[in-house]
C-alpha cells in the first residue's frame, strides 16, 4: 500500500522531483544565453535568432500533454525516462547543427517536445497526489526546479560558452542529463493512484484519521476558496464548482495562461540581448537572468504558502499584477544597477504565476485526470512564452529598440488581469462554501 499523503517517503520524492525538474529544466535556458553566439555565428537577425526559443516552448508545451497522458496511464518514471535520452540526444543534434533549421528543430522537437517537458507539468501533476494539507506549498517546490534551473544555468552556460565554444557546451551538458537523470527517475516509480470520493478528492486509507484538503483549509481561512469541482462535472457535466463546464473553465485558464507568459518572456528571453544592447555585455545580461530566476524561487515557495491560505486564482491575481508593475518599471530606467533590482523585483513578483495554474486546476477539475489538465494549462503557458519571446524579437526587428516590446507585455498581461477578475467574480457571487474533510 502506497504510504499516507504528507509521509516521510511524500517529502523525500519532492526533492527528487526537484532535482530532476533542475537538470531537466537546462533545456530552457542554455538558448537564452547562447542566442547572441548563435545569431553570430549563423549571421542571423534578432527575430531569426530568437526562433529556436520559439519552437522549444511550443515542443515543451506539446510535450507536457503527451507526458502528461504517459504519467497518468504508466506513472511519472516512464516520461522522466523518455526525457532524460532524449534531452542528452538533443544537446549532441544541437551541437552538431550546421544551420538554423536543423538547430530549431534539435530544440523543438528532442529538447522541449521529448526532453524538458517531462521534468515540469507531470512531475508537478505527481507530486499533487503525495500531499493534502501541504498540498501548494509542495506543488510550489516542485515547480520551482523549473527557476532553480533558470538560476543555476545561465551562469554556467555562459562560462562554458566564453571558454570552450557553445556547441562543446551543449555536448557536456547532454552527457551530464543523461548521467544523472535516469538514476533520479529511477527512484519515482513507485505510483499512487487514490480513490475519489463523491467530490473527486482523494480519500484517506482505511483506519486514518479524517483530514482536510489543502483547499479545505484554504476555504476555513477565506470562506471564499471554492471546493474542488465534482467528479461528474469534470467528467463532462454541465458545471464546475465555478459555474463554467469543464470546457469553457479550461479554455479561459488556456487563454489567461498565454497571456500572462508573452508578457512574462519579454524580460526572461531578451534580458541578455537587451544588456548587450546596452553596452553592458551578455555576462551582465545572465547576470540578471540568474537573478531573477534566484529571486524567482522565493516567489514561487512564497505564493505556495499564500495559496494554501487564499486559494489559486487570488494568487494568480496577486502575481500577475506586480508582474505589471515590473514591467512598467523597464521602461524608464535602463541603468545597470537599476536593471539589476528590476530583475530581482520581476522574478520574486512573477513566480508564483504558473504553479498557482495546477492549484487551480486541483481545486475545480477531478483528479482522474490532473496530469493532463495541468499539461494542458501549462502548455497554454508555454505557447505565450514562446510567442512572446519571438513577438519580442520581431517588435524589436521593426523598431530598433525594446521598448514597444514591453508595452507589448504589459498589454497582454493587463488581459491576464481581467480574466482573473472575472473568475474571482463569478466565485464571489457562488453559494457559501464550507470546509471540505476527508474521510
Amino acid at each position: 500500500m502506497p504510504p499516507d499523503p504528507d509521509s516521510r517517503h511524500a517529502w523525500f520524492r519532492l526533492w527528487v522531483s526537484l532535482a530532476l525538474a533542475t537538470i531537466g529544466g537546462c533545456g530552457m535556458y542554455i538558448v537564452v544565453v547562447v542566442l547572441p553566439a548563435v545569431q553570430a555565428d549563423f549571421g542571423l537577425a534578432r527575430g531569426g535568432a530568437s526562433l529556436p526559443y520559439m519552437t522549444t516552448l511550443i515542443g515543451f508545451g506539446i510535450g507536457g500533454i503527451l507526458m502528461g497522458r504517459l504519467t497518468d496511464r504508466y506513472g511519472v518514471a516512464v516520461p522522466l525516462t523518455i526525457g532524460a535520452v532524449s534531452l542528452a540526444l538533443g544537446c549532441f543534434a544541437a551541437a552538431s547543427a550546421q544551420s538554423l533549421t536543423g538547430f530549431a528543430i534539435a530544440h523543438g522537437l528532442l529538447i522541449g517536445m521529448l526532453g524538458s517537458s517531462a521534468t515540469f507539468s507531470p512531475l508537478v501533476a505527481d507530486i499533487s497526489f503525495w500531499f493534502v494539507r501541504r498540498r501548494g506549498i509542495a506543488v510550489a517546490i516542485c515547480a520551482s526546479g523549473n527557476y532553480l534551473a533558470g538560476t543555476l544555468w545561465p551562469p554556467i552556460v555562459e562560462h562554458f560558452v566564453g571558454t570552450v565554444g557553445w556547441r562543446q557546451t551543449y555536448i557536456g551538458i547532454g552527457a551530464f542529463c543523461l548521467a544523472t537523470m535516469l538514476p533520479l527517475a529511477a527512484m519515482l516509480r513507485r505510483r499512487r493512484q487514490p480513490a475519489s470520493d463523491a467530490r473527486g478528492l482523494p480519500t484517506q486509507s482505511a483506519g486514518a484519521a479524517p483530514r482536510e484538503s489543502a483547499i479545505g483549509v484554504a476555504a476555513a481561512a477565506t470562506a471564499a476558496v471554492p471546493a474542488p469541482a465534482t467528479g461528474v462535472a469534470a467528467a463532462g457535466g454541465a458545471r464546475t464548482a465555478i459555474g463554467l463546464s469543464p470546457a469553457a473553465l479550461q479554455t479561459l485558464l488556456c487563454i489567461a495562461g498565454v497571456a500572462c507568459c508573452v508578457a512574462m518572456s519579454m524580460p526572461q528571453v531578451h534580458i541578455v540581448a537587451y544588456c548587450g544592447d546596452l553596452g553592458y555585455g551578455a555576462a551582465r545580461g545572465a547576470q540578471m537572468l540568474s537573478l531573477m530566476f534566484g529571486f524567482g524561487i522565493v516567489s514561487r515557495l512564497v505564493s505556495g504558502m499564500i495559496c494554501d491560505r487564499i486559494g489559486g486564482l487570488r494568487t494568480l491575481l496577486l502575481g500577475s499584477t506586480l508582474q505589471g508593475v515590473a514591467l512598467l518599471l523597464f521602461l524608464p530606467f535602463d541603468s545597470l544597477v537599476s536593471l539589476y533590482v528590476i530583475s530581482a523585483l520581476f522574478g520574486l513578483f512573477q513566480g508564483g504565476i504558473v504553479p498557482s495554474y495546477a492549484i487551480i486546476v486541483r481545486e475545480y477539475f477531478a483528479p482522474e485526470d490532473a496530469a493532463m489538465r495541468v499539461g494542458t494549462v501549462l502548455t497554454a503557458t508555454l505557447f505565450g512564452m514562446a510567442l512572446g519571446g519571438w513577438m519580442s524579437g520581431a517588435i524589436f526587428d521593426l523598431t530598433g529598440s525594446y521598448d514597444a516590446a514591453f508595452v507589448n507585455g504589459i498589454g497582454w498581461n493587463l488581459l491576464n488581469v481581467s480574466i482573473a477578475l472575472w473568475l474571482l467574480g463569478r466565485v464571489r457571487r457562488g453559494p457559501a462554501l464550507r470546509p471540505v474533510a476527508l474521510g
